[in-house]
């Protein structure tokens, strides 16, 4: 038996009648403001080519670690997802049979936040009326893949559709950008920039690693088995990616320590990473040491420092193998900020022409150490709730840990850091609405004036990322 889809209007507002009502006031003004997606992993080559998607699996399922990794935990093969494989080898083809496999299965995702994403994406961009389920995956699959068909679901069209204002997607260094280049150059009016990611020639345990500073040093033309020529090769892309719009710089490090070596022991330091096998702790100083540095050539170049520390990534070393990177088995692990940026913050933290925002997987970290340093030093910004945390409770706790000692201004707003394009507006709408409900009970305990609270609502869904990432 089929049910209903329905999205309520006042989905995720409290439950408390007079909250409710200040919330649905709130959210009335910020509703229908722009979407600014400043950190993400959307592909450039959607916007530059502006082709349609080929079926609905290869829209919402295939992309989105989210969806495969609750499939895979519950036994179902990768390959069974169409998920590529590292060596090429078969997965199934048949994109329907994808979809069934996902819609059969579509009960895994209740109380997650991929389940309210993917109820608003049903709703909202194709108009289906009935829950996705076994009976009615063909339904589905039959709107949405001839909606796909049509013009107005090409990737330009549904940006405008969506008000969306700017997408930044994220580039390694040895990335041409020749996507970007193609957008810059078509005419089109939609924002789509990037961001500078140096970990592929950063961090030592990288995969191939010394083959990408090889071709780091070849793209630059400059001398890499020195110290200061790989700095200035670094200087060289951050100029070259900020000429392709790029107003920020992104570091997945495993950890969020950072060094200041003196000159001599940074150089020599860097001779043993680029020469050979170190050791961890060499890894850890040198990923440490480059965090100051990308720092110090932030305040050169005027580039937003983004640090996403304390994922255990691929922590799965069979499907790594099987296939490659960002397959949903990245891990959140314990991260120390106080300790470990002091040596970056000795130096730089006091900066205002600096700006840097710390994002982490560690929710113990909050009210502990983010918030207070973020709550005194002028260069750092904290990061919204991200990855496993970008759902209404992680966003409720956010608010609730970090607000008293950081305030709002230390914060820069909502990212949807997704690689599923649909999700984005899907994902600002949970963010509009769980922001508008923790101003409102703030106003029902008089603890915030309304006007206030209108002020911050707009503040909280535009004007604040805006600032922080100078767009």
């Amino acid at each position: 038996m089929t049910q209903p889809l329905r999205l309520h209007p006042d989905r995720l507002f409290p439950a408390d009648p007079e909250t409710r009502a200040v919330a649905r006031r709130l959210h009335a003004e910020v509703a229908g403001l722009p979407i600014v997606s400043p950190h993400g992993h959307t592909d450039p080559s959607w916007f530059a080519l502006n082709q349609n998607w080929t079926d609905p699996a290869a829209l919402l399922i295939t992309p989105d670690h989210y969806v495969f990794r609750m499939l895979f935990s519950q036994g179902v093969a990768m390959e069974d997802l169409g998920v590529p494989r590292a060596d090429g080898g078969p997965v199934e083809t048949d994109p329907r049979a994808i979809w069934r496999r996902f819609a059969e299965r579509y009960h895994l995702f209740r109380g997650t936040p991929s389940r309210q994403w993917h109820d608003w994406v049903y709703a909202e961009a194709f108009g289906l009326e009935v829950r996705l389920s076994a009976e009615t995956a063909d339904h589905y699959y039959d709107v949405i893949d001839a909606a796909l068909k049509t013009e107005a679901f090409r990737p330009r069209a549904l940006f405008e559709r969506y008000n969306i204002e700017l997408i930044a997607t994220t580039e390694s260094p040895l990335d041409p950008l020749e996507h970007h280049a193609a957008i810059q150059a078509s005419g089109w009016s939609g924002r789509v920039i990037t961001a500078y990611r140096p970990d592929p020639v950063l961090d030592p345990d990288f995969e191939g690693f010394h083959d990408n500073l090889v071709r780091f040093g070849a793209l630059t033309g400059e001398d890499i088995s020195r110290w200061d020529g790989y700095l200035a090769a670094h200087r060289r892309r951050r100029a070259f990616f900020a000429d392709h719009g790029a107003t920020s710089t992104d570091h997945g490090h495993p950890t969020a320590f950072t060094a200041d070596l003196p000159e001599a022991e940074a150089a020599a330091l860097y001779a043993k990473v680029a020469t050979g096998p170190v050791s961890p702790a060499e890894a850890e100083l040198f990923r440490g040491q480059m965090l100051t540095e990308m720092a110090r050539m932030s305040l050169d170049d005027g580039l937003v420092m983004q640090i996403h520390p304390g994922s255990f990534r691929n922590h799965n070393g069979p499907v790594f193998e099987r296939f490659g990177r960002d397959k949903g088995a990245d891990i959140p692990t314990r991260t120390d900020y106080v300790t470990a940026l002091k040596p970056l913050l000795d130096r730089f933290g006091s900066e205002p022409g600096l700006t840097i925002i710390l994002f982490t997987l560690d929710e113990t970290a909050y009210s502990r150490e983010l918030a207070p340093l973020a709550g005194h030093y002028p260069a750092l910004k904290l990061g919204p709730p991200w990855w496993f945390h970008d759902s209404p409770e992680g966003m409720r706790r956010f608010r609730e840990q970090a607000t008293e000692t950081a305030g709002f201004y230390n914060t820069v707003g909502f990212n949807d850091d997704t690689r599923a394009f649909l999700s984005i507006p899907a994902r600002h709408d949970v963010a509009r609405r769980m922001d508008c409900g923790h101003l409102a009970k703030l106003v029902v305990e008089h603890r915030l004036e309304e006007d206030e609270a209108h002020d911050l609502a707009r503040a909280l869904t535009y004007d604040l990322v805006k600032a922080a990432y100078r767009l």
